[in-house]
């Protein structure tokens, strides 16, 4: 038996009003195109969505975890066609627009190939206006300016890929974010992108969309592909700010009594800026143990044994230096009879560089966990 030519790959939940009719439209569609082709349901239902799936002859899998990602990973992963078709249960996307999306590919002008509802029709009450007006264009021009790439729509669930082109991504997500992860993936692959037109309808039954959760999701899958811009950057500018003005002030003198609470925060910008970094350090350092981040330039050299060994050594004198001011405070404390001291300067000082020797030793140590995980791994 030979294999057909495309996958349509459906992830469903409980969508037994919808399901029957965009299978209808698939296999009209693929017997209009004369196109041999094979419909898998991925169903994690409890109504009769499996069933009438199963009697219009579509092929079922099911996952082992719910989530949209999980869906797709299992139904791909049983997928036999050239070309793999992405399309949803609840009939929001009109499958008799797909040789929209099956012609570049056959025709090797692209690689991949993305719906665009927002350059195409949507349809009346079939999307808020906090999706079509902030949500999904801010997600999506947050992921152009980080991937450089040129899609409008990022999050249309309407999509096609060649077989060949999928096997390079090695996608993982079991959740929305599994949209955002296709992209970015592509990307990083050179993969040749287009985007097509497409009509958008109204849901017949509630959606199972979570604004708010689902937007941080792909927020947060981001951040971990490229922490510079969320972390490192506002990380390091809070950094200078905070011990600008601590020094600043310090230099001046009479703390005390002129610029405490500027002082004071002062020395928490400083350590608020430190602990950014050291999380886009610890997010950057996943990425290049799961292989979403490449390990070149700076990177590559922070994460050198010998740099690790050089952290600790600076963290270990910041905060000896820190204990060592702190100490001497002590004793003049204890000198002056355990009265009142001036030395509320001097003792944020101290606490300062104790907690930024402190977060720099245990940082290395996190990191060098991390990198020994990655060696492991790769024995």
């Amino acid at each position: 038996m030979s294999s057909p030519l495309v996958s349509i790959i459906i992830p469903c939940m409980n969508e037994e009003k919808t399901i029957g009719f965009v299978i209808e439209k698939a296999l009209s569609i693929l017997k209009h195109e004369g196109v041999d082709g094979e419909i898998i349901v991925s169903d994690n239902s409890t109504d009769n969505s499996r069933d009438i799936a199963k009697k219009m002859g579509a092929r079922i899998v099911i996952p082992i975890k719910n989530g949209y990602g999980s869906a797709y990973l299992e139904g791909i992963g049983h997928a036999m066609g050239t070309y793999f078709i992405l399309a949803d249960a609840d009939d929001t996307y009109d499958l008799n627009e797909l040789p929209k999306f099956l012609n570049p590919l056959r025709a090797n002008d692209a690689d991949f190939v993305l719906g665009t509802r927002l350059k195409g029709d949507i349809k009346e009450n079939s999307m808020s206006w906090l999706h079509r007006y902030i949500g999904n264009p801010v997600l999506t021009g947050i992921l152009n300016r980080l991937f450089k790439t040129k899609i409008s729509d990022a999050h249309c669930g309407m999509r096609a890929i060649t077989r060949d082109a999928y096997e390079k991504l090695d996608l993982k997500s079991e959740g929305m974010e599994f949209a955002s992860e296709m992209i970015i993936e592509a990307a990083r692959k050179k993969l040749r992108i287009t985007e097509v037109p497409i009509s958008y309808y109204p849901r017949q039954t509630p959606s199972k969309l979570h604004s708010w959760g689902d937007g941080w999701r792909h927020l947060r899958f981001m951040m971990l592909y490229n922490p510079t811009p969320f972390f490192y950057i506002p990380g390091l500018l809070l950094f200078i700010l905070g011990v600008f003005m601590t020094l600043t002030l310090a230099i001046r003198g009479n703390v005390e009594t002129t610029s405490l609470h500027s002082f004071i925060l002062g020395s928490m910008l400083a350590i608020i800026g430190t602990q950014m970094i050291a999380t886009g350090i610890y997010m950057k350092v996943y990425g290049i143990i799961h292989n979403k981040i490449e390990k070149t330039g700076v990177t590559a050299k922070l994460l050198d044994y010998h740099s690790l060994e050089y952290g600790l050594v600076i963290g270990m004198l910041l905060f000896f230096a820190g204990m060592v001011l702190g100490s001497n405070i002590l004793i003049k404390w204890i000198s002056s009879g355990y009265g009142s001291l001036s030395e509320v300067g001097s003792a944020v000082i101290s606490v300062v560089l104790a907690a930024l020797g402190i977060q720099i030793i245990f940082s290395t140590l996190i990191i060098s966990i991390f990198l020994l995980e990655k060696k492991d791994n790769n024995k």
